[in-house]
């Protein structure tokens, strides 16, 4: 009980996650035999379907679009400033901060981490590290979605006797840059809204919101 009181954020994304990628591979399977059956084209299996490109590329479609939106997150709100957004520092804190506000090198406390402590590219690793990892699977998602995009590009390409392009060929085609900017731009619209609505409204006991008595002009705070 005591793990899952300590982890429960985590275990319970982790759940909904696996529970919409089944969801999502039934869903997705229907629409394929659904089309395949119309162009007189032989059916998947689910399992046929789960490891194909089609699949594949639907969900790093969605998950490249996810880490662009959290690896602009932290960068941005490293430097630029919201006035009444929780979502938002202070004014005073913009940029990366004094070396004694972040506990690092002496101003370590015992219990910090190792790297914390230490000096130079340690350090400065140690220091980004969060956004380094979410532009890693940013790029890498990206990659994976452009691999699999191409191959089901070219699977419809050779079912409408057509001709196969190349994966260079199509990091240039549309339906490349159209599935990739539909999603960049929801993810966009959605943390730019978050930032804006956190200046005006309030969720009580939430640490995503400012407590609810706070002004809204107050920065930096949240419950």
């Amino acid at each position: 009980m005591r793990f899952l009181r300590e982890n429960g954020l985590s275990l319970f994304f982790g759940f909904v996650l696996i529970a919409s990628l089944i969801g999502q591979s039934f869903a997705g399977l229907h629409q394929l035999n659904a089309d395949a059956v119309t162009h007189h084209q032989p059916t998947y299996t689910w399992l046929r379907y789960v490891t194909s490109s089609e699949f594949g590329g639907d969900v790093m479609e969605n998950w490249q679009s996810e880490f662009l939106q959290f690896t602009l997150y932290i960068l941005a709100t490293i430097w630029l400033f919201q006035r009444g957004s929780s979502e938002s520092k202070s004014p005073d804190d913009m940029g990366t901060m004094s070396d004694r506000s972040q506990l690092v090198g002496s101003y370590a406390k015992p219990n910090s981490p190792a790297w914390a402590k230490a000096d130079g590219l340690p350090r400065f690793l140690y220091g980004n590290s969060l956004l380094l990892v979410m532009t890693f699977c940013f790029f890498g998602s990206w990659l994976c979605q452009s691999v699999n995009g191409w191959r089901a590009y070219n699977h419809q390409q050779v079912a409408h006797k057509e001709s196969a392009i190349t994966w260079g060929e199509y990091w240039a085609n549309a339906d490349f840059w159209d599935r990739s900017l539909q999603n960049w731009q929801s993810e966009f619209l959605a943390i730019g809204s978050m930032a804006v609505f956190t200046v005006y409204l309030r969720q009580r006991g939430s640490p995503e919101s400012k407590p609810v008595g706070a002004p809204h002009d107050a920065s930096g705070v949240s419950a």
